[in-house]
């Protein structure tokens, strides 16, 4: 695709969201953890809002609120002024200050000025992550890893060897989260996931409600990540800028597994197999159990599966993931998307996509405009992705199977269960289930179109006279 083709097509219906929306969620997930904003007001509010549709939980998000005086003259005031907000409302234990395009623009040294504000205000309790996300920079997934990265390059300190294993998680649902923490306790792990949203993006209801969530990854486990036994990457797709896992190999010499998101029988027996490779610890009898019922699943769902011919798209991460579970289970992917340039995607994909039957579109910095158009000409049947696929429902009545970042047209995005082998299994029959919604909605106009549109023999018959079963009715 041309620049200017690819120009027109990312502005006029974008597959990915900003850096900086990205970046808000690591932050959410760490014990304490507040943001702040370095931009316009327009720019938190919107981030705001969006997230919180998806979790359906009140996001508060600091602004330094940048105005013609700040664009011109700098905005070292705005941000100072905004970081004493912070602490007088939140009293967090950390701030991330994430850049916009209009900071970055500027060029605003969050850096220096980070650093100088602990000073000036002779604080040593606080911790400052200061990240480049500009809008322009990249995706909503490169701001979440690149954040994560800069939250543990601020914290780890050298620490003694001990038993722990760090586990980077992607941007995926509290639920999500919370099934691999159940997996890892059942294996009797112990662990460091950062970052953890689980509890303070998915929070309970409680009587008196708390401006500051609890839960998250605590500060002193983040800083003790460079003792760890190894570090357990679910970042396949990223590139080693982004990865906090590779900057804990580099500065700290601590072994990094890098996998995929467990989903699907494959990406699942991986992150085990680490598991056991650096641990010893063998797969419980319970989980086995599990791994037998998607096996099951898989065989009672493939009488309809292998009529799927899907497109797949959103975050890098997700779709390799979803790709895999989609080949193993014959819904064989026509199409597969993501907004961004997909970091090591392509070359993933390569040697899984020789499986399918028919050649595979691989589409990196995409938008809808393009993925509806290789889907319709590709005949593809069902959609796997966010919210945004619906574009691809309503022009050219694809069904949607909704899954990652964001849900905003539905309830329950943050209670969205995909990963191991139960959260595979209801991803399946979600999956299966959609394709059979579609067929029972449209075969009856399918049996006129395919046995009776056309007379043949003086046989002919109307919309009407087929019945459910799809036969021709006589009078």
């Amino acid at each position: 695709m041309s620049d200017k083709a690819l120009y027109r097509d990312v502005n006029e219906n974008p597959c990915h969201m900003c850096m900086p929306m990205g970046g808000i969620l690591p932050i959410k997930g760490v014990e304490g953890g507040m943001v702040v904003i370095h931009g316009s007001q327009g720019c938190s509010t919107y981030m705001r809002r969006y997230i919180s549709e998806h979790f359906s939980e009140p996001i508060d998000v600091g602004s330094s609120s940048l105005n013609e005086k700040g664009t011109v003259y700098g905005g070292e005031k705005n941000l100072k002024q905004a970081l004493d907000n912070i602490r007088k409302v939140y009293n967090p234990k950390l701030i991330g200050v994430l850049t916009t395009c209009l900071a970055e623009t500027i060029g605003e040294d969050i850096n220096r000025m980070a650093d100088e504000y602990l000073v000036e205000r002779q604080i040593s309790d606080l911790t400052i992550v200061p990240v480049s996300t500009p809008g322009y920079g990249g995706t909503q997934a490169e701001g979440y890893f690149l954040t994560v990265r800069e939250i543990v390059a601020r914290l780890a300190q050298p620490t003694p060897k001990h038993n722990k294993v760090n586990v980077i998680v992607p941007n995926i649902s509290p639920a999500d989260i919370r099934e691999i923490k159940r997996l890892l306790d059942l294996m009797g792990v112990e662990y460091t996931l950062c970052p953890d949203f689980s509890d303070t993006l998915d929070r309970p209801y409680l009587e008196h409600y708390s401006k500051m969530a609890p839960g998250g990854t605590k500060l002193e486990d983040i800083k003790a990540m460079p003792g760890a036994l190894a570090t357990i990457e679910l970042g396949a797709t990223i590139g080693d800028e982004y990865s906090p896992g590779q900057f804990l190999l580099d500065k700290y010499g601590v072994p990094l597994y890098t996998v995929p998101i467990p989903i699907g029988i494959k990406n699942c027996d991986t992150f085990f197999r680490a598991i056991k490779e650096i641990t010893g610890k063998a797969l419980p009898d319970s989980v086995r159990t599990e791994r037998g019922r998607l096996l099951d699943a898989m065989v009672d769902s493939h009488k309809y599966n292998f009529a799927g011919r899907s497109v797949i798209f959103g975050e890098a991460e997700l779709v390799y993931a979803v790709s895999q579970l989609c080949i193993e289970n014959g819904v064989y992917p026509a199409v597969v998307a993501t907004g961004g340039a997909g970091g090591k995607l392509a070359e993933l994909l390569h040697p899984m996509v020789k499986e399918c039957p028919e050649p595979v579109k691989v589409l990196p910095e995409s938008d809808f405009s393009e993925i509806r158009e290789k889907s319709s000409s590709a005949g593809v049947n069902i959609a796997i992705g966010h919210s945004e696929g619906r574009y691809l429902t309503e022009h050219e009545n694809i069904p949607l199977v909704r899954i990652g970042f964001p849900v905003h047209d539905r309830v329950g995005g943050q209670r969205i269960l995909s990963v191991g082998y139960t959260g595979t299994t209801l991803l399946l029959d979600r999956i299966t289930n959609t394709l059979l919604e579609s067929k029972y909605r449209t075969y009856r106009e399918d049996m006129y179109n395919l046995y009776y549109k056309e007379d043949s023999g003086g046989l002919s018959a109307t919309k009407d006279e087929v019945n459910s079963d799809g036969l021709h009715c006589m009078s």
